[in-house]
Formats: structure tokens, sequence, C-alpha cells
């Protein structure tokens, strides 16, 4: 494989899913460790992605608001959003994690909805900040802080999640797939998500479609434990039949 082939399979890598480790990327590409390496190195010196430790993440991941950037697939995830904000019912409990399609979502509140915000995204929450009407309510639930994610996990955070019970869920959903269901990257993060999922009364997963059908190492739950799935597609979409077939509501 040509280097420019593999940088361009990395970038896309980067591109869907914020961050990808070395490991994965060794063996996507069937190349050395070292090589993988090179070409990150490369990469992060024509600015085209940051180099982390083990692995990479995307240009658009930071711990602050910055409308300017790019995001990545921008259009199908404004169109998600726009999907996704319909859910909002005047009065809810929202609990909602990062991830660019949930910003996307955050930035089209509905005004005078007297809405509190539950996230333990530090980029969500400043997200909400900038767009939350002053009748509504914003906290920050705190943790320990996941580097890959930025998104606060560890005890304190799960047992804060306890005593939550919210009317809606909007999980960031990274790998989701029909049989090995909705899983994560980081152990900590999956673990979080996890209560996530188990102090909501509805959840609602806003992907794009290209994440569908792909999975990581660890599980946060099943596929059918979601109440409804929103992608940039049309609910009667080929592409999501076997997401029709399980039960899932598709918007």
């Amino acid at each position: 494989m040509k280097k420019t082939e593999r940088h361009q399979i990395i970038l896309d890598e980067v591109h869907l899913h914020n961050r990808v480790l070395l490991s994965d990327l060794t063996r996507t590409l069937n190349v050395s460790m070292d090589t993988v390496r090179r070409d990150l190195m490369e990469l992060d010196k024509l600015k085209r992605l940051k180099k982390v430790h083990g692995g990479a993440v995307s240009n658009g991941f930071n711990i602050h608001s910055d409308n300017t950037r790019e995001v990545y697939e921008y259009e199908n995830k404004s169109i998600i959003a726009k999907k996704g904000v319909e859910l909002i019912n005047h009065g809810d409990v929202v609990l909602i994690s990062g991830g660019s399609t949930n910003l996307e979502l955050a930035k089209l509140l509905p005004r005078k909805m007297n809405l509190t915000f539950f996230t333990p995204s530090l980029p969500m929450a400043v997200e909400l900040l900038n767009n939350a009407s002053k009748h509504d309510e914003v906290h920050l639930i705190g943790g320990k802080l996941s580097r890959g994610s930025q998104l606060a996990a560890g005890g304190s955070a799960i047992n804060l999640l306890s005593e939550i019970t919210a009317d809606i869920c909007f999980l960031g959903t990274g790998y989701m797939d029909i049989v090995k269901g909705v899983t994560e990257l980081d152990w900590e993060v999956a673990q979080m998500k996890k209560a996530m999922v188990k102090s909501s009364k509805k959840l609602v997963s806003l992907t794009i479609s290209k994440k569908l059908n792909t999975y990581n190492r660890f599980k946060v739950c099943d596929t059918i434990a979601v109440d409804t799935l929103i992608t940039e597609l049309e609910p009667n979409s080929p592409e999501l039949q076997q997401y029709r077939s399980i039960g899932l509501d598709l918007l």
C-alpha cells in the first residue's frame, strides 16, 4: 500500500471516530507500528491531525467551543441535529454526552422550555452555556477526566448519575453494530456511558450512517437498548433495514 493511501485511510478513521489508536491502525493497514508512527508524525506536521500518546485525534477535538473549526460531515450532522432537537419537550431533564453531532444539536436548542441539562463532557458544557436560554440549567458531571474523550469518568461521576433519572439521553455514539451493540474504544468511557443509559427513560443515538456496522473493544449496551436511532438517511432507507427489523424507532 502506498503512503498516500495509508494517509487517507488514517485520516478517514480519525475524522470518523475523532480518536484512533496506533495498534488499531497497525492492524487495519497491515504495516509495522513504526510505519504508522512515521505516518502520524508526517500528518501531524502537515496539521492534518494531532498525534498523541498511543495514537491520534482529529484537529476538531478540543476542550473549548470553536464555531470556526471544520466539522467532518457537517451537512449530515446538521440534518441529524435538526431531527434530534424535535424530541426535546418542555421541562425535560436532558442527559447528553459529547461528540460533534451532539454539539451541533446543542446549537439548535429551543427557547423558553425550562430544560435541565446534565453532561459529563467539557466541550458540551461550554456549548450548552453558550446556547441554552436563561431559563435552562446546565450541570457539569465531574470526576476523573478521560484525556482521550474529554469526558468525566470514574466512580464519582457514575455515582452522581445513579441519582438522576433523565427524561431523554442523547448518547454520543462512536461505534454501533447490530450484533456487537454500542461500543467504545476506552473502558472508562464505556462504563460512564453504561451509567448514562441506566439513568435515562429514553435513549437516543445521533450518528452519521458511516458509523453503523462498526465496533470496538468495550460494550456500552445492546443495540436494542437504543429507543431512537437518528441518522442523515431517510427512515425507510435500505441501509437501515437491519436496525428497523429489531424495532428501533428511526428518524
